[in-house]
């Protein structure tokens, strides 16, 4: 039996790739870090200044800090932060106007809602039969809760919501609104037809050209007046759709990008197959369109949760905004950077949560398992 030959090219290259050949940590360094003089010097200054924040953080965030007591006095006498103003205010600032001894209906709230979340993330779970029902109940449940006015629940009108649950239904009333919306003016923007190719620029340009703070005045103060005489819209659902048409634009736009990645062969392969425009785009195209995009579309699901703050603008008390009135009180003013660090903590919490989600639906893309 004749051996096949290898090519002169490739066995160099086999021969100078050792698996077992790595430097040790101190060639590392010397190699990354300390190459030169002046990189020496760069990289001990970096490392001084670094030592120098760790340390001022260590000793005013904990060893000097105060982490309980209900006399800001205590406070005011320590030399570090003060955390107890956030088991003080924690009520108000994550629960805002909302009565507060009415405060049990939203941690339950919340914790139905989470569930709900996690249960639709779950590749498992992914099954409509499973998924539209848990919603119906899950939304009716929260609808309860948060209105009131049955089951001997007091009734709480909208204006009167605010804080983390106010912050959460906004973002996903945002997401679940807008992600269809985006979805279509994305087809809209590359359909052969001129006129929903004409109105799907337009409509993604001109909204996108405008700050979202314009879109929620217009949403606020312009909307009711071309509505009927005595049929008025709930401001909540106005600045939810608001807000949702404005994240649907930028969305549209990062999907186009997907969709402009798909190789031309691949249109061809379903026509080959006699498959119509909305089947190519449901079962081969929008897929992968979606794949492709899957960080940018993660990295605009996590500004939405941000640009819900802009409620402050017209007196709804999102989480932001309940910290910002609750910090007006004289006894703890002083103790603001406590208190919007915790803020900063919860958003880094939900925002690194849907990106270590995003990441892991990727490795599952990967593996062929969705």
């Amino acid at each position: 039996m004749s051996s096949v030959p290898s090519s002169p090219l490739a066995a160099p290259a086999a021969a100078a790739y050792d698996p077992d050949a790595r430097l040790s940590a101190l060639a590392w360094l010397r190699a990354n870090l300390f190459s030169s003089v002046w990189q020496s010097l760069l990289t001990l200054a970096v490392a001084f200044v670094l030592i120098r924040f760790f340390w001022f953080v260590l000793d005013w965030g904990v060893v000097n800090a105060v982490f309980y007591t209900t006399d800001p006095d205590v406070c005011r006498a320590a030399t570090g932060a003060c955390w107890a103003v956030i088991a003080e205010k924690h009520r108000p600032m994550l629960f805002g106007l909302y009565p507060y001894d009415e405060h049990w209906r939203l941690v339950l709230m919340m914790a139905i809602y989470l569930g709900t979340v996690v249960l639709s993330l779950w590749p498992r779970c992914w099954n409509l039969r499973f998924l539209v029902p848990l919603w119906i109940v899950s939304s009716l449940s929260i609808g309860v809760l948060m209105f009131g006015g049955v089951l001997g629940l007091r009734y709480v009108p909208t204006s009167e919501w605010g804080g983390l649950p106010l912050t959460m239904l906004l973002f996903t009333g945002t997401v679940l609104i807008g992600m269809p919306v985006a979805v279509l003016l994305a087809l809209g923007r590359r359909a052969p037809l001129p006129v929903a190719r004409g109105v799907s620029v337009v409509f993604i340009e001109a909204l996108r050209g405008v700050p979202l703070i314009t879109i929620l005045f217009v949403a606020v103060n312009v909307f009711p007046l071309f509505l009927p005489a005595g049929v008025e819209v709930n401001k909540l659902l106005r600045i939810t759709v608001g807000i949702a048409i404005f994240f649907a634009c930028y969305q549209a736009e990062v999907i186009r990008g997907g969709l402009q990645a798909i190789p031309r062969g691949q249109y061809e392969a379903a026509a080959s197959l006699s498959l119509s425009y909305w089947q190519t785009t449901r079962r081969i195209i929008l897929p992968q369109a979606l794949r492709i995009s899957l960080p940018a579309i993660t990295n605009h699901i996590i500004a939405a949760m941000k640009n819900t703050s802009f409620v402050i603008i017209i007196g709804l008390f999102d989480i932001l905004t309940a910290t910002t009135a609750v910090m007006q009180d004289p006894l703890w003013r002083k103790f603001y950077i406590e208190a919007y660090l915790f803020v900063a903590a919860v958003y880094l919490f939900f925002g690194y949560a849907l990106s270590l989600y995003a990441r892991q639906v990727e490795k599952w893309i990967a593996s062929g398992r969705i």
